[in-house]
């Protein structure tokens, strides 16, 4: 795996897998996404935790956390796979992880969310299919 680094976020290539990662955030809030190459490549490790949020924000969002004291803290699992796509992030936790069904919500209302609905979408599919 090859890694950039900057204060307050990390970016992974995992070139047994072919697929880029990033990651940002601490104790207040943390996100975890899924980049293209091109995304990817525009990181630099001289840039600050905003600049590559700004970057970052671009991706897949596979996973978030918040506890800003603004509401009960709460998670938000976009890829159940986050864990096995990304074993090598520093996941922060916080509250009670959505449902399912609100998660669905959130990515079919949310515009920035756009790009799991493809995803969340197949995942409603088969738990619709394994009910029946």
């Amino acid at each position: 795996m090859q890694f950039k680094t900057g204060p307050g976020w990390k970016a992974c290539y995992d070139e047994d897998t072919g697929r880029y990662f990033g990651e940002y955030g601490g104790i207040q809030s943390y996100h975890l996404y899924e980049l293209t190459k091109e995304l990817y490549d525009r990181l630099d490790e001289a840039m600050t935790e905003g600049e590559a949020s700004t970057v970052m924000y671009e991706g897949r969002h596979l996973y978030m956390s918040v506890d800003d004291r603004c509401g009960p803290p709460y998670t938000i699992v976009f890829d159940d796979d986050y864990e096995k796509l990304c074993p090598w992030a520093s996941v922060m936790k916080s509250g009670k992880v959505w449902p399912d069904e609100l998660t669905d919500a959130a990515v079919e209302l949310f515009e920035s969310e756009k790009n799991n609905r493809e995803q969340r979408r197949k995942k409603r599919e088969r738990r619709r299919k394994s009910k029946e």
